[in-house]
C-alpha cells in the first residue's frame, strides 16, 4: 500500500496568503507605508526564516518596544487565524484514501508551529499522521526524514510519491530516495538542472489526481498511524 508523503506550507495549506494578510495589517497597526509589503515578504522568505528572526528584523526596523516574544507570537496567531483548509483539498485527501493510499506531512519547522496548523485547521483528519523536523532532528531533504515517515507509518517506501512545492526540500528528497515525485509549480519554471520531479502540477488536486490516475494498482486501505 504506497504512501502520499506531502509537504505542509503551499501544497496542503496556503503559507503565502496567510502571512500576506497579516503582513498587510500588520503595517496599518503600526502605521508604516503599504510598500513596506515587499520588505516583510522577503524577510519571511516564505517561511524559511525562523519567526523569531522574523520578529527581530521588525522590531529593528520599526523600533518597537514589544518584546520578539509577543511579536513571533502575534505573528504565529496571526497566521493560524487566517489559515483554512481548503474543503476540495480536504475531499481530494478522502478519495485518496479510499483508493487504498495512505498520506503523510513531511514537513520542515518546529513542533509547536506545524501541529499548531495541523490540528487547528482539520488536516489531521484527513492524514495518516506527520513527521515534523524539530522532532525528529532531521529536515527535508535529508532521506532520513521520508524514511521515518514511512517507519512510523508501517509502511514501504514502494511505490510512495511526493508531492510539495519546493525544489531543494521535496523533490531533491524524493530523487535521493529514487521515489517519485510531483512538484507544485505555483506559477514558477522549473531551472534545477541535477534532477527532476516525475510531474508537475499546479495544486494539490491536479497532483493526486496524476497520482491516482497514473497508477493502475488498487491498493487496501490499511494504514494505522
Amino acid at each position: 500500500m504506497p504512501l502520499l508523503l506531502l509537504a505542509l506550507d503551499n501544497t496542503v495549506l496556503d503559507r503565502t496568503g496567510p502571512f500576506r494578510a497579516w503582513a498587510q495589517h500588520f503595517l496599518v497597526d503600526v502605521k508604516a507605508p503599504a510598500s513596506d509589503l515587499d520588505w516583510l515578504l522577503g524577510i519571511d522568505a516564505d517561511g524559511l526564516t525562523s519567526r523569531w528572526d522574523v520578529a527581530d528584523a521588525i522590531i529593528e526596523r520599526y523600533e518597537l518596544s514589544a518584546s520578539p516574544y509577543r511579536v513571533a507570537e502575534e505573528l504565529h496567531e496571526g497566521l493560524l487565524a487566517r489559515t483554512r483548509f481548503e474543503p476540495l483539498l480536504a475531499c481530494t485527501l478522502r478519495i485518496a484514501v479510499d483508493a487504498g493510499w495512505a498520506p503523510v506531512i513531511v514537513t520542515n519547522g518546529t513542533v509547536r508551529e506545524q501541529e499548531d496548523r495541523i490540528r487547528r485547521t482539520g488536516v489531521d483528519r484527513c492524514v495518516a499522521g506527520w513527521v515534523i523536523a524539530e522532532e525528529v532532528g532531521v529536515s527535508k531533504p535529508n532521506p532520513r526524514i521520508f524514511q521515518t515517515a514511512a517507519r512510523r507509518a508501517g509502511i514501504s517506501l514502494d511505490g510512495a510519491w511526493v508531492i510539495g512545492d519546493s525544489p531543494e526540500a521535496d523533490i531533491s528528497g524524493a530523487h535521493s530516495l529514487g521515489l517519485r515525485s510531483v512538484w507544485l509549480s505555483r506559477g514558477r519554471n522549473w531551472t534545477e538542472t541535477r534532477y527532476e520531479p516525475t510531474r508537475t502540477a499546479t495544486s494539490l488536486v491536479t497532483a493526486i489526481g496524476t497520482i491516482l490516475g497514473a497508477d493502475d494498482s488498487q491498493p487496501t486501505p490499511t494504514w494505522q498511524f
